[in-house]
């Protein structure tokens, strides 16, 4: 049965850091294997409460108990004099998914985008091979970019991978 959900779309507070550091344990074991260092993602997750000039994080949630969420970080464009803001860590509770909990995660960001008024566009990254996560996207006006994108490690500092 795929019941709709009543989803509670809000920034996410402090008090969420605990379901986003499972969300993302959650995502990295989902999407690429990886199993992350617990005191090193508590430590990243805090810090964008920390410093909102990183970013901040949505969740969804159901009757109080958060489902999904991501991440917004913004990124300054000079050709544009505005920001692309950055969709990254998006995770839904498995039990949640394809009953439209990420179309309110990315309706809202849209809206806080229009409300921000410096916003250009919003942006993310998708492996590959997701091909579900890449119909979803599709579906909700968003497009593949132009650009390739390509990272390396800064010597002696967290490998990004």
């Amino acid at each position: 049965m795929n019941r709709k959900l009543e989803v509670t779309i809000r920034k996410a507070v402090l008090s969420d850091v605990d379901a986003l550091v499972r969300f993302n344990l959650a995502m990295a074991a989902e999407t690429e294997g990886k199993i992350l260092s617990l005191p090193l993602l508590v430590a990243g997750v805090r810090s964008v409460f920390d410093d909102p000039t990183k970013g901040f994080y949505v969740i969804a949630e159901e009757g109080g108990k958060p489902i999904g969420g991501l991440l917004v970080t913004p990124e300054w464009s000079d050709w544009r004099n505005a920001f692309y803001w950055w969709i990254q860590s998006v995770y839904v509770e498995p039990s949640s998914r394809k009953r439209g909990v990420y179309k309110r995660l990315q309706r809202h960001v849209e809206s806080a985008a229009r409300s921000a008024g410096n916003v250009c566009g919003l942006r993310l990254y998708v492996d590959g091979s997701n091909a579900a996560a890449k119909s979803v996207y599709e579906k909700l006006g968003m497009s593949a970019s132009r650009y390739d994108f390509f990272e390396s490690a800064v010597p002696e500092s967290p490998d990004p991978r």
